[in-house]
Parts: structure tokens; sequence; C-alpha cells
């Protein structure tokens, strides 16, 4: 029964036995769990570093393919525009005829381009116009100039020179110097008009073509209807003195020649048209006739012909205006000039709108 009872405790302690290594082996279970927990930590730590190392060689790669990229870029976009720049440096009043011409697609560099070639274009058309409009006015200046130091130097030289003599060189060099001052009137006359106008006033075509109508052998047939504007009543004179005076000067008076002079509203614009029975122009010509110091038949030293400024002032004189000059040859000869001016609303001096009709037929 003893030995029952120790066998029976002996069995009890081995089995109590594992039961306590058991509790001693999970009070180690916390620092293992730690243990694992530093490891994964550092093993981030270390992979976060190491991920923002290589993001950081990566950046800076990055940077500097796109500063190389964009340096390339850059030059390669700004080539045409240094060589647009170094070419405009080079452009100057005696050398309009270069073009900056880049080459490539049509983007905005090219456009631009063209567009500054364009303008320098325009700009080598008016400065050759200017430099032709000054030799043929230095021409047209010398002219008279040349002829009085002529009559002067043979008057002088003349021994046997009377009163007579004398007082006939003296008015032949008067009229020389009257025929400088209308030339040179009349160069203003272009030069005012050109620029523009300062002022407006109302002006009545019918009643400045009817103050300007000629007294002579010519047939004239007249239609002034009110047609009233808004500018500059001396430029507005000169134009319609210059219109009627040329087809004055430039009509056929052997056989019946006329002159028509009308006014009135054309689709609401006031307008002047001129017409006469001169000698017949070429249509290709009619353009050239309104270029400064240009005649029909290109002839220079004729009185008759003038000084070749009548028709080119009236064209400034109805720009300024912003007015247009429409002309064609006549069917049986002459000119038709017909001027129309921008439809703005005017009234008489007295305030109330003055009655206009409007002018018949077109253009001849």
């Amino acid at each position: 029964m003893a030995n029952s009872t120790a066998e029976a405790k002996s069995s009890e302690g081995a089995q109590s036995s594992p039961s306590a290594d058991g509790p001693s082996f999970a009070k180690g279970g916390p620092e293992v769990g730690a243990y694992v927990v530093q490891q994964l930590n550092v093993q981030r730590d270390d992979q976060l570093h190491l991920l923002l190392v290589e993001s950081a060689i990566a950046l800076a790669v990055m940077v500097a393919l796109s500063l190389l990229l964009g340096w390339l870029v850059a030059g390669r976009v700004l080539a045409p525009l240094q060589s647009m720049a170094s070419t405009a440096r080079r452009i100057s009043a005696d050398h309009l005829h270069r073009r900056l011409a880049v080459p490539g697609p049509g983007d905005e560099l090219t456009d631009l381009s063209d567009t500054f070639d364009d303008m320098l274009a325009r700009l080598e058309i008016a400065f050759e116009a200017q430099r032709q409009f000054v030799a043929n006015a230095s021409h047209e200046l010398r002219t008279p100039l040349t002829l009085q130091q002529t009559l002067v130097d043979v008057a002088l030289a003349d021994p046997g020179a009377t009163a007579d003599t004398l007082r006939a060189a003296c008015l032949r060099v008067r009229a020389a110097g009257q025929e400088q001052e209308r030339l040179i009137d009349a160069l203003l006359t272009l030069a005012r008009s050109q620029r523009g106008l300062q002022e407006r006033e109302y002006v009545d075509l019918a009643v400045v073509a009817g103050s300007l109508l000629p007294e002579s052998a010519h047939r004239i047939e007249a239609d002034l209807a009110p047609a009233g504007l808004l500018g500059d009543p001396q430029l507005v004179e000169r134009l319609a003195g210059n219109l009627i005076d040329n087809a004055v000067r430039h009509n056929v008076v052997v056989g019946g020649g006329w002159i028509s002079v009308r006014t009135g509203l054309r689709a609401g614009c006031p307008t002047l048209r001129v017409a006469n029975s001169g000698p017949a122009i070429p249509p290709d010509r009619i353009d050239a006739l309104f270029q400064p110091f240009t005649r029909h038949g290109d002839q220079r030293t004729r009185r008759r012909d003038g000084h070749g400024l009548g028709l080119s002032i009236v064209a400034a004189i109805a720009v300024a205006h912003g007015g247009s000059v429409q002309a064609q040859p006549g069917d049986g000869g002459g000119l038709c000039v017909e001027v129309t001016f921008p439809p703005d609303k005017v009234s008489g001096p007295g305030g109330g709108d003055r009655t206009q009709r409007p002018l018949p037929g077109g253009p001849g």
C-alpha cells in the first residue's frame, strides 16, 4: 500500500514536471516577439533608406537629363530666333532687300518670319517710292531754276541789251518762279494730305465743284446734287480743282470736246465724278497716272501736261478722308474719275440735314 502510494506520487511528479517546463517557455514568448518586431523595424528602416538613396540618385539623373534635353531643345528652337536677330541687325534702309526666310514647318516662328518679311517688302516699296519721289521732285524743281539762271545769264551777256529785252527776260524769270511756286504748293498739299486730317468741317461737294467750273469753250455737263461730307474744306477744294483742271487740260477741243461734272450719293456715300473727252488712255496705264510725276505718254517738258501731281494729290486727299478713287477710260477716249467719301452723318450749316439724291449711273 505504501509502495502504491509512492508510485502514484512519482507518477504525479512525472506528469507535473512537463507542465512546470511549459510555463517557463511561455514566459520567453514576449521577448521573441519584441526581437522579431525590432528586426522588422530595422529591415524596414534599411529599405526606406535604400529607397531614399535610390530615389535621390534617380532624381538627380532625371534632373541632369532634363537640363540636357531642355538645353538641346532650347538651342534648336532658339537657333531660328538667333538667325532672325542676326539678319535683322544687318538690315538697314540701304539693304531692305534682305529677308529672314526662316525654313521649317508652318509653325509660329515661320509665321513670324513671313510677317516680318512682308513688312520688309512693304518698307522696301515705300522707301523706293520715297527715293523716286525725291528724285522726281529734284528734277522738277531744278528745271525752272536752270531756266531762270539761263535767262539771267543770257540777258547779262548781251552787250546790246535794252530795257525791253531785260524786261522780257525778267517776265520769263518771273513766270518760271511762279511755275516753281505752284510745284512747291502741290508738293506741300500732297505731304499735308498724307499726314491725315486734324479737323473736319461740313463740306458740300456740289458747292465746291460748282465754284470751280471753268468758263471755256468746252461743253460742260454739270449735274450737281447736294453731297455733304465731313472733311478739310481746303483739301476737298484742291481735290475737286485738280480733277476739273485735269479734265480741262487733257480735253479734246477740236471736234467738240466735253467735260462732265457730277455730284451726289452712291449707296449713301458722297461722290464726285469728273469725266472728259480727252485722248484714249490704255487701261493698263491708268494706275500709273496716280503715281507722283507721272504723265500720260511719259512726257515731262510740255507745259500743258503740268507737273504730274494732280491725280496723286487727288488719291492722297481721298485716302486722308477715308474715301476711295476709281478711274477708267471713257468709251470714246478720255478719263472718268470717281471719288467716293465715307457715308458720314452730316448736316448743313443751319443744323438740318441736307436733301441729297443718288448719283445716277456708274463710272464712265
